[in-house]
């Protein structure tokens, strides 16, 4: 194996595909915040004194939660809207939201000029001054509360679970005074994710390979929530945390010599559109005849915003791999 890549994470925050959970749109339900709410995120404390009203989503799916726990009038801005666009049935709710950025997050003085109390990120990188983002400090020197995904956090890129969406969501239900609403999105994503482990809990479970083809370049993910969501899918990784390529970052460059020789039954790959698909299956295809997973047609596509951390879509990758794992447990 060849040394970790960091870039693909760029890549695969950049695809271009729909997303849609189904969870449906609530509107607010409970009390307002009253008071300060304390909440712990990524080894800090955020505290947020009385109810945002400026709040901004500095990628789509971090505005979707927002727009699903009826905050649509809560919104000041939404970033990084070409990445992924919003699922249909919650995407006129943000025909008015300003968009302070489009392929990237916003420069530090659009978002500032926003005047944002409560700004929520997929991950840190979108504070990053280098880049000329607002920093954290800076944003909060502003008086806006900050919150990044959990599975966003440094320290969770590596052990990230899907469950981690439950962490974020009852946050936002405490600081926005929404907790029944988000209560109802934590439940019907467990029932989701309990009938799925249901369904699966007596097959044999299958081993995966989970790659990722950009041009000629081959990389392998063996930690993070992606891990978790095959975990969750019935499926054994056949990369994992414990193999070397993967103790410092969750992805790494692999030669297709080493995915040949773990034999999966399955690969599960990311794409950001149709062409991209239709590409990498052609790859895979010409690239590994011999191994089980081409040879018995087990080629699994997941639209890759739907691997991101810090996103309801986990819940639908869960489901979409286990159906390909094992079509006659999962059959409607």
């Amino acid at each position: 194996m060849r040394r970790p890549i960091h870039a693909l994470a760029t890549v695969l925050a950049g695809a271009l595909l729909l997303s849609g959970c189904g969870s449906g749109v609530t509107t607010p339900g409970g009390a307002s915040a009253a008071g300060a709410v304390t909440v712990e995120n990524c080894g800090r404390e955020v505290t947020v004194s009385g109810t945002p009203s400026r709040a901004v989503g500095l990628h789509p799916a971090q505005t979707e939660l927002l727009l699903r726990l009826g905050l649509a009038d809560r919104l000041a801005g939404q970033a990084q809207t070409a990445n992924r666009p919003l699922p249909g049935d919650v995407a006129p709710l943000a025909a008015d939201v300003p968009v302070l950025g489009d392929a990237e997050p916003p420069s530090r003085e659009k978002l500032l000029a926003a005047r944002p109390d409560f700004v929520f990120s997929p991950t840190t990188y979108e504070f990053t001054a280098e880049q000329g983002f607002a920093t954290i400090e800076q944003l909060t020197d502003a008086g806006a509360s900050v919150y990044v995904a959990a599975g966003g956090c440094a320290d969770r890129r590596m052990k990230g679970s899907v469950e981690d969406i439950f962490t974020d969501l009852g946050a936002l239900g405490r600081i926005f005074g929404v907790q029944d609403a988000a209560t109802k999105m934590i439940n019907t994503a467990r029932a989701d994710l309990e009938a799925v482990a249901d369904a699966v809990a007596g097959v044999r479970p299958r081993t995966v390979a989970q790659l990722y083809v950009e041009g000629g370049t081959l990389s392998a993910i063996g930690a993070g929530v992606e891990y978790d969501i095959v975990r969750r899918a019935g499926g054994k990784n056949v990369f994992g945390p414990d193999d070397e390529a993967f103790a410092d970052f969750f992805v790494a460059q692999i030669s297709p010599e080493e995915v040949a020789a773990r034999e999966p039954e399955a690969i599960v790959f990311g794409v950001a559109d149709e062409e991209h698909e239709r590409t990498t299956r052609e790859y895979l295809t010409r690239t590994f005849p011999d191994v089980p997973a081409v040879r018995d047609g087990r080629l699994i596509a997941v639209p890759s915003p739907d691997l991101l951390p810090g996103t309801l879509g986990n819940v639908n990758a869960v489901r979409r791999i286990a159906t390909g794992l094992y079509p006659e447990a999962l059959a409607e």
